[in-house]
């Protein structure tokens, strides 16, 4: 059974939450003492987290900075806040989606499902059986995590299925359309600043590693990868 921990303040939507997520089979960890947000976390270990952004004495963008230290679990803002740098700083603070409120509970459901799919499920599983390579450029599916001459670098969730779906690719465009497909798996809209957001992501990595202009944008079409590096790197 995923457990699933909720930190949200108002306490009658954090009640609601758990009560619905309970009848869809999920173990629901309401949490209640925001000053002890990391030391819950740690304690029960959750396979998602719903984080709101405006808590007690520190917001979600610092919790969620928080556990990306210990662990890559999904973790799903749920705020009232629409606006787009909100989502765009949720993302560039370890966020793997964003929920705006009011919203319908079975938004939330379609989501968590969503991103449990990708770490517990079937998706999951089928990762595991591959190392995606190209051109050097090693990609394990089962570590969330990227080697290039002699370097690693541990991703998060969706900075993983951005980089496997380029680097299965390789050299053939892929459209944004595809990307957004595969990244989110789920018929709601998502803005496409936050795709913007995590291509920005992945050159940054990317130059982390030495290699440079590797993300390729071409105008109109999409992405695809291209090799930047020599054979002797």
């Amino acid at each position: 059974m995923p457990k699933i921990m909720i930190i949200e303040d108002n306490e009658d939507l954090r009640k609601l939450l758990e009560n619905y997520l309970t009848k869809y089979g999920y173990q629901c960890v309401g949490l209640d003492n925001f000053d002890r947000v990391l030391t819950e976390f740690r304690e029960n270990s959750p396979d998602l987290v719903l984080l709101d952004i405006n808590l007690p004495s520190f917001d979600g963008f610092y919790w969620c900075r928080q556990i990306r230290k210990y662990s890559k679990c999904p973790i799903i803002f749920i705020s009232a806040r629409e606006g787009t740098m909100d989502q765009v700083m949720a993302i560039e603070n370890g966020a793997d989606d964003y929920i705006t409120k009011p919203f319908s509970f079975e938004i939330v459901t379609a989501k968590v499902k969503s991103q449990l799919r990708r770490t517990l499920g079937e998706y999951a599983l089928n990762q595991k059986e591959k190392v995606i390579n190209f051109e050097g450029l090693k990609y394990y599916p089962e570590k969330l995590e990227l080697e290039f001459n002699g370097k690693n670098y541990e991703l998060s969730k969706k900075e993983a299925t951005m980089i496997a779906l380029l680097l299965e690719r390789g050299d053939k465009v892929t459209s944004r359309d595809r990307l957004m497909e595969k990244m989110w798996d789920t018929d709601m809209f998502v803005d496409e600043n936050t795709l913007n957001v995590y291509i920005s992501r992945i050159r940054r990595v990317l130059k982390e590693l030495g290699i440079n202009d590797a993300v390729e944008t071409i105008r109109g079409a999409g992405y695809r990868m291209k090799k930047t590096w020599e054979d002797n790197q």
